[in-house]
């Protein structure tokens, strides 16, 4: 799993879960969203639109009710359509064949890096 943020005001890092790591409602909410996700989110603005989609550890109840309480503004799992490439412009695949967790790590930094912030401002526009 990669989490990461867009706004129109930057990026943040991306957050890689390691290989064989089990991301259940807890590890998502304690150790990757409310310690990394949220804190480089921050420092972007004190005002953002929180929005991730339908996973399991993203839609659990323990996670929906310190992000509704955490977050300026919270799109619930069940208000953002989960497969739309119009709203979730990171989901983009790379068609070409990668031959192991480090290329596809490899491959992710390099597109994150070369993004260019006019690709966001379309998408949130």
């Amino acid at each position: 799993m990669v989490s990461a943020g867009v706004s129109a005001l930057g990026t943040t890092s991306i957050h890689f879960i390691e290989p064989g790591v089990k991301v259940n409602s807890q590890y998502y909410r304690e150790d990757l969203l409310m310690q990394e996700l949220l804190a480089d989110i921050c420092q972007l603005s004190d005002f953002y639109v929180f929005q991730q989609d339908s996973a399991p550890a993203h839609r659990a109840r323990e996670t929906i009710e310190p992000l509704t309480m955490e977050t300026p503004v919270f799109i619930l799992p069940t208000l953002w359509p989960p497969n739309s490439p119009d709203l979730n412009p990171v989901d983009y695949k790379d068609k070409k064949r990668i031959k192991d967790i480090d290329e596809l790590r490899a491959r992710i930094l390099t597109a994150w890096d070369e993004m260019d912030q006019r690709i966001i401002d379309a998408a949130i526009r």
